[in-house]
């Protein structure tokens, strides 16, 4: 019953910020997708994931709360949290190579392909976002690549 109180809960919330986020301008065209892409995107998949909670058929069991779980929920959110403060000073491909590889290890993946995908995923999504998409990103500690 909780979860489907806190779905309906979650699902108003979305709708209310997909509202606000509806609104978003920027000044200037800093992207080609503007501002408010992300936002509603990100919007979308968690409404459609509180949806589903919602409507869920009542055969489905809802698992309890395991405590290893949670340690690693609250891990997760402390990374995404790290990731957000080091962006900027560190930049987008490191704060995203250690992101990767913190979240990768926290869910089971060996240390070493964990880096190395942590690395990769860094690099990759910097060419894309800078080069292919036009989108300047913060290159921080590696301010060198400038140019």
């Amino acid at each position: 019953m909780y979860v489907r109180l806190f779905a309906g809960i979650w699902l108003l919330l979305c709708a209310a910020l997909a509202v606000v986020a509806w609104g978003f301008q920027a000044p200037f065209a800093y992207d080609p997708v503007g501002p408010r892409a992300y936002p509603l995107l990100l919007l979308s998949l968690m409404g459609a994931g509180a949806l589903w909670l919602l409507v869920k058929p009542h055969g489905e069991p809802t698992p309890p709360i395991n405590w290893t779980l949670v340690r690693k929920i609250a891990l997760c959110i402390a990374t995404l949290l790290a990731y957000a403060l080091l962006f900027e000073p560190l930049g987008f491909i490191v704060s995203t190579a250690l992101a990767g590889f913190v979240l990768g290890v926290l869910f089971t993946g060996r240390p070493l392909a964990c880096a190395i995908s942590g690395v990769l995923m860094g690099i990759l999504l910097y060419g894309l976002f800078d080069y292919l998409l036009d989108i300047p990103l913060p290159r921080g500690v590696l301010l060198f690549l400038e140019g």
